[in-house]
């Protein structure tokens, strides 16, 4: 990159080198993936008068100045450890290295949008060492990529009318509000959680906002200034947008509807400082979703997610937050040992199972996810056994049972490819496990699995009952 702006090869070199130095110095004081998972951990409210106590070579109120921040007197510092190692690391690094790694960050960010030459450069390394790509996608569909990341909700209106009617956003809402009480006949029912917590599950269960499809706001971007001829400036100002729309939030009342996922998306996400759920129309299509398709279908696949991203709100990480979405401890201590106990069990089950030959899943990186895959499996499964007294049960299809289908519609969506590159740079750094285990693994914990496909001691799957490890 630095080749590309006109410096020598020795000089860049140099230059790599000491940016790599800068970096590492930075991240030996950063938390672990699996310790960032942990709320109590990142939350550390402060003055900015205290702030600049960990950094006196900072100057923390000025920077929010230039920034456009007022009236903010407190703010959250998630890695006060790592902040203060910074305050030493720019104390010790030269002037010229700050700014030769400022220059690489701005080129890093704008190479994608920048001449071919620093483009493919970008993908190199980016793409071909990290994750094993062999070639760019089209061009045309890069381009889609920086609007969808850049100006997503207008992209976002196209998008719904061609693809999500109202009748389709009718049914899933009616699927929600299945597992909603498939999840609360779940809770009331356990056998290690005390009245007094299930009472504060079941209030949170209640408060959930659920979203689907899309916004009943749109973003309005008729500010921003578009030009054909201009595609970096175009990505900066739509930049400048969004930077300045989230300022004018500080000081205001929460926004409760706002959306983080452009509605083509295809992903849903629990946000547990709000209590919410949020299906973009995006994921509500095939293979996950089809209004036309049969009930098991879609109860094995955007009926778990569906229940995935509800039990979120009930992980390790989610369970800490309260109804309303505060950091606030509402489990007794005895059923946080007891919750504790079953999920330490969940990551030891995970931690067993590899990639590439050698590469182990970190149960307790992927615990969240792997907890929300149980509930969501589960909950799924219950909803269709409800779906089914309330409509009847149309039997076998196709040669497979209900509960046949059921699963193999759940496995079906979860069908991927990785290079060897991109599965071992995921299996350090991806909160989820491998789509293998999140079948595979999932699956082996639920008894009606076990019945649908007639799987006893003698099938290589068959987990003994007091060895199987469920929270949910």
């Amino acid at each position: 990159m630095f080749q590309l702006i006109g410096v020598d090869s020795v000089t860049a070199a140099k230059k790599a080198h000491e940016i790599i130095k800068l970096e590492t110095n930075l991240a030996e004081h950063s938390m672990t993936r699996v310790e960032r998972r942990d709320p109590d951990k990142t939350y550390h409210k402060m003055t900015i008068s205290e702030l600049n106590k960990l950094t006196p070579e900072f100057d923390w109120a000025s920077q929010l100045r230039v920034l456009g921040v007022q009236g903010v007197n407190n703010v959250i510092v998630s890695q006060p450890e790592f902040v203060k190692n910074m305050n030493q690391v720019i104390k010790t690094t030269p002037l010229q290295v700050w700014k030769d790694y400022f220059t690489w960050d701005v080129l890093r960010h704008t190479s994608s949008y920048l001449s071919k030459p620093f483009e493919e450069a970008h993908f190199k390394f980016y793409g071909t060492i990290l994750q094993g790509r062999k070639a760019m996608e089209k061009r045309w569909k890069r381009v889609v990529e920086t609007i969808d990341g850049n100006i997503g909700m207008a992209l976002g209106q196209m998008y719904v009318k061609k693809a999500f009617p109202p009748e389709a956003k009718k049914q899933v809402n009616e699927m929600v509000q299945h597992l909603k009480e498939a999840f609360r006949e779940q809770i009331k029912g356990l056998d290690w959680m005390s009245e007094a917590t299930k009472q504060k599950a079941l209030e949170k269960l209640d408060k959930y906002l659920v979203q689907i499809g899309y916004p009943d706001k749109w973003i309005d971007y008729s500010s921003i200034t578009i030009k054909p001829e201009d595609y970096l400036g175009n990505v900066i100002r739509a930049s400048e947008f969004d930077f300045q729309r989230n300022i004018h939030k500080l000081g205001k009342p929460v926004d409760r509807h706002e959306w983080f996922m452009t509605p083509q998306t295809v992903n849903a996400y629990n946000n547990p400082t709000m209590n919410e759920v949020v299906f973009p129309a995006g994921i509500l299509q095939p293979p996950f979703f089809d209004p036309k398709a049969e009930a098991a279908l879609n109860y094995g696949a955007i009926g778990v997610v569906i229940g995935h991203e509800m039990t979120h709100g009930f992980d390790d990480e989610g369970r800490k937050y309260d109804s309303d979405g505060n950091l606030n401890n509402w489990w007794t201590k005895e059923d946080q040992k007891k919750f504790e106990k079953r999920a330490e069990k969940v990551a030891l089950e995970y931690d067993q199972f590899t990639v590439l030959d050698s590469l182990h899943v970190n149960g307790k990186l992927t615990l969240g996810e792997n907890i929300a895959d149980q509930g969501g499996l589960l909950l799924a499964h219950n909803a269709l056994l409800k779906y089914y007294q309330a409509h009847g049960n149309p039997g076998n299809v196709d040669g497979f049972t209900p509960d046949q289908r059921f699963y193999l519609a759940y496995a079906r969506v979860w069908r991927a490819k990785y290079t060897p590159e991109l599965q071992s740079m995921l299996i350090k750094v991806d909160p989820h496990s491998p789509p293998k285990y999140r079948v595979n693994g999932n699956v082996v914990n639920m008894a009606p699995w076990y019945k649908a496909f007639d799987v006893t001691p003698k099938d290589t799957m068959y987990v003994a009952p007091d060895k199987r490890a469920l929270v949910w």
